[in-house]
């Protein structure tokens, strides 16, 4: 049975540890220059989502509280996920993120474009380090470390994951620093990185638009990397 979709508020009592996590991501007003950028951003609105209210805060992780692949990306996009409350929700990054997870049987669709668009996901969490939409897309480092006590919680609450993929070079020196993997692997897409605790990092280009629309990430080369993950989780009892 598909596990309830966090970010609906619908988690049930079997993990009361995600729900708090959630309730106390959403209410997060640590970084007073991302919270008046959030803000700012869902009060001025784009001109294509004029008339929609935006969610304009924290956006909390979602999917399978028994995911064995945790997806990590940098931030919520101003007009994706901070617009929606879902992360890679109504944005380009997103249509690539979630047609990959479709194509690989983690997603139920191959499209979301709102949190209540009937999106499921199985066997996947996905989530970010930095839980606010950051100015120019660069969250600071006291911005980061700010939101990391959140990704220390899930990564504790979500036991069954065995492959983290990160997107991009920004999740993936957050989680070496995590794991106090040293010296550090330089990010290469496709790299694999073995972890202590017998989790796998998998390296991806991000799915942003600076790297789809270059050319630089294809879609067989996204379907590759959950390709990977699915042998990885396999691998591993």
């Amino acid at each position: 049975m598909q596990s309830p979709d966090p970010s609906s508020g619908a988690l049930d009592d079997q993990f009361p540890g995600l729900d708090q996590i959630e309730s106390e991501v959403v209410e997060c007003r640590r970084c007073p220059r991302l919270v008046e950028w959030r803000e700012r951003v869902g009060r001025t609105k784009r001109a294509a989502y004029r008339d929609e209210q935006y969610w304009a805060r924290p956006v909390p992780g979602f999917g399978d509280p028994e995911a064995c692949l945790l997806v990590l990306g940098l931030a919520p996009a101003a007009h994706g996920a901070n617009r929606t409350g879902r992360m890679f929700t109504g944005d380009r990054s997103g249509d690539w993120l979630y047609r990959a997870l479709w194509r690989a049987g983690y997603a139920s669709q191959e499209s979301s474009t709102n949190r209540d668009d009937g999106l499921t996901l199985s066997g996947a969490w996905i989530t970010s380090p930095v839980k606010c939409a950051p100015v120019a897309n660069k969250p600071t480092p006291d911005e980061r470390d700010n939101c990391h006590p959140f990704l220390v919680a899930e990564l504790a609450a979500l036991s069954s994951v065995k492959v983290i993929v990160v997107l991009g070079g920004f999740a993936h020196n957050v989680i070496c620093r995590h794991f106090g993997i040293r010296p550090r692997p330089k990010f290469a897409h496709g790299r694999e990185i073995p972890i202590d605790n017998g989790m796998t990092l998998l390296c991806c280009f991000h799915v942003s638009q600076q790297n789809t629309f270059t050319g630089r990430l294809t879609e067989p080369m996204l379907d590759a990397i959950f390709s990977r993950a699915r042998e990885l989780e396999a691998r591993r009892p």
